[in-house]
């Protein structure tokens, strides 16, 4: 178990901020690297050329330790919508076939696929909620010959439910599909490893569970993709890219590994030097030990929860560090409102589901005020 971590964080003591799958608060180590690197702007010319490499490709070994990939796998990207949209460049979907999903999946895996299909002349199929609540059980019935892509999460965004993204990805190659998954609402507290899972691409965004800041994100290309097509061309994304002072060349030739993939102007000097601080404390801390330490607090609150009439996908089924709250007859109007004016920060999704989503620096007093708040607002 880790203990609270609150100390590393500006949260004032009357807010109970349980809201990290929407947006997590920064580190104070987070933010001092982001002031360091608005710091070297104001004086550019202390930066040098090596500075437009040496960070990003230290941030792609940081996250490829996170999730089992090396950094020659990894591409910068801007937002999990942009690495779908490298995904969808690079896919190839055979006229009649079909793409599957999950119902209510996040628009930025979903709205891409759309569009490769309808230029393909395939389908997306999107999977019912299953009334068990096992993702897997219902993906795996539905993934057979048809179909050419699965588009999936590990865990939904809102409510938590799990998606077995190993046994996924090995009926996926069975069938030999394309494997997609985004890992926003995982990486950083759910274990993750590219080596099991396979697949083709996986994408996540900074600003939730890896602590860091918005509009930077990084993509996982594995090894037989990364000879793909990307969507945007830069000088970066080319061998001798960096010869800055060089007579102009245009050269052809790609940089090793997903590199290739990389976003324009990646070389962040604000935001880069952030999503490094905050994966090395995530690193510290230890993935397995933080979704360990949440899945304490998020069944403590379900315990709870249920005495007031609430109902959630059952333990098993659910993500550690996500709760999803729900009402037979749906929540009352105004509830996320309610809870707001008493400092108790959650999310509404799906129109049904209260999303409580915490993280280390949540005490047992923030608990208690969700509670106190809940029992004033029903």
């Amino acid at each position: 178990m880790i203990p609270c971590q609150r100390h590393l964080f500006d949260i004032p003591d009357d807010v109970a901020y349980l809201n990290c799958a929407y947006l997590s608060p920064l580190m104070h180590s987070v933010r001092e690297a982001g002031v360091r690197g608005v710091d070297r702007k104001v004086q550019p010319w202390k930066i040098h050329s090596e500075d437009f490499f040496t960070e990003a490709d230290q941030a792609r070994v940081l996250f490829a330790d996170l999730i089992g990939a090396t950094g020659d796998d990894i591409a910068i990207v801007p937002a999990a919508s942009y690495g779908a949209a490298v995904a969808a460049a690079n896919i190839v979907l055979p006229a009649g076939s079909r793409v599957v999903v999950i119902a209510e999946q996040h628009p930025s895996n979903v709205l891409a696929w759309r569009e490769l299909a309808a230029r393909c002349g395939a389908e997306v199929h999107t999977v019912p909620r299953p009334e068990d609540e096992d993702w897997t059980r219902a993906l795996l019935a539905t993934i057979d010959d048809r179909v050419s892509l699965v588009a999936v999460p590990p865990c939904h965004w809102t409510d938590g439910g799990i998606v077995d993204v190993v046994a996924i990805g090995v009926r996926c190659r069975e069938v030999r599909a394309a494997y997609f998954l985004d890992l926003t609402q995982a990486t950083g507290v759910m274990p993750f490893d590219v080596a099991k899972a396979q697949p083709d691409f996986a994408v996540t965004a900074t600003y939730k569970w890896l602590l860091g800041p918005y509009t930077l994100g990084f993509l996982y290309v594995a090894p037989h993709r990364q000879a793909g097509q990307p969507i945007e061309h830069s000088m970066f994304q080319r061998e001798l890219g960096e010869q800055f002072g060089s007579p102009v060349v245009y050269p052809h030739k790609f940089q090793a590994g997903a590199r290739r993939f990389d976003m324009g102007e990646r070389a962040n000097f604000a935001l880069m030097p952030m999503a490094m601080a905050a994966i090395e404390q995530l690193l510290g801390w230890g993935v397995a030990k933080i979704g360990a330490t949440l899945r304490v607090r998020t069944r403590a609150i379900a315990e709870r929860a249920a005495g007031l009439g609430f109902s959630y996908v059952p333990h098993h089924l659910r993500a550690d560090h996500f709760l999803g709250l729900r009402m037979a007859n749906g929540l009352p109007d105004g509830l996320i409102e309610r809870l707001a004016e008493a400092n108790v920060m959650v999310s509404l999704r799906g129109g049904t589901s209260l999303r409580i989503t915490p993280h280390l620096w949540n005490t047992d007093a923030d608990v208690d005020r969700l509670f106190e708040a809940l029992a004033t607002a029903l």
